[in-house]
């Protein structure tokens, strides 16, 4: 079967692209990559709340998808909304790789000693990400938080120009995107910077962070049964507390949200969240189970108690 599958032009996009359709072609599948601006994109300059709504990475590839201009989407899961367009479905979530954040800092300003944070006081760090800045405020109040929007290799480009101290990355973009430079022999990130992954359980990932999403037609049969053969059910208890909690959050405030669920070997489920608050601080909730629903519950009760009280 030929498809046709959209991506955005990052050089993050395409390299989940290109591993999505190489497994396609394993299967017997041939594919062509259709890349789709998106508004998020367009407007690399402003901050995600100028920009507009939780979508802005998605939705015109989904309107490509439901046009049948593309037959297969290729998303970041955490880019996605917790409800999609009718007519759309995630047939496939071909992995899930690590969830957490990185703190990227050049040498002159790291500090081993100085706890969650590595970084000396007053350094100044970029992101776009509401949520990152509303833990970065509330673990170290004496950082200076900076606008820094693009691409990877952009914001990598801007730490080592030396336009900010430390910027914050997704693990899981750094590992997919250092696959596709080995191959090429050049590195990705310099070799002097120090990286220090922050802990998920306190520095609470994008809910769905570091997991693929494989999107397609509800009726384009073939199409959602030739994808759904990449799907790895490992993740899909996990990936759906986070994402019942998303739409819990979603209908109920747009505040900076993390959700991260950890599970144990036996099983059991620990579902850790943020939640900013109006006056720059953050609310904490977790709590352990066996059901992704009733744990999303639990926790959105626990976060809207904080933030009203």
């Amino acid at each position: 079967m030929r498809l046709l599958i959209g991506t955005r032009g990052s050089a993050l996009a395409r390299a989940q692209a290109s591993d999505v359709a190489r497994r396609l072609e394993v299967l017997g599948h041939t594919t062509e990559t259709v890349v789709i601006s998106t508004v998020g994109d367009r407007a690399a300059d402003r901050a995600f709340a100028e920009v507009g709504s939780f979508g802005v990475f998605v939705r015109e590839i989904e309107n490509a998808l439901l046009e049948g201009r593309v037959d297969v989407a290729v998303h970041s899961y955490k880019d996605l909304p917790s409800r999609g367009p009718d007519g759309l479905v995630v047939a496939a979530v071909p992995e899930r790789v690590d969830a957490a954040d990185v703190l990227l800092a050049r040498p002159e300003v790291a500090d081993a000693a100085d706890g969650e944070i590595p970084l000396r006081h007053g350094g100044s760090v970029g992101t776009a990400a509401a949520r990152r800045q509303a833990l970065l405020h509330a673990a170290r109040p004496d950082l200076s938080i900076g606008l820094l929007r693009g691409n990877v290799p952009t914001r990598l480009r801007a730490l080592a120009e030396g336009r900010f101290g430390a910027i914050v990355l997704a693990a899981a973009g750094l590992e997919r995107l250092e696959r596709t430079t080995a191959a090429g022999g050049t590195p990705l990130m310099p070799a002097e910077i120090v990286g220090t992954r922050l802990d998920p359980r306190s520095f609470v990932p994008a809910p769905a962070q570091g997991a693929i999403a494989v999107q397609v037609r509800v009726d384009a049969h073939a199409v959602r049964e030739a994808v759904s053969a990449l799907d790895d059910p490992r993740p899909a208890r996990a990936l759906r507390a986070e994402r019942r909690l998303l739409g819990l959050v979603e209908a109920g405030c747009d505040r900076p949200f993390g959700a991260w669920c950890d599970e144990a070997s036996g099983g059991a489920l620990t579902l850790f969240a943020v939640l900013g608050q109006g006056a720059g601080g953050i609310t904490r909730a977790a709590a352990t189970g066996d059901d992704p629903e009733a744990l999303a519950a639990s926790v959105w009760h626990q976060l809207a108690s904080g933030v009203r009280a």
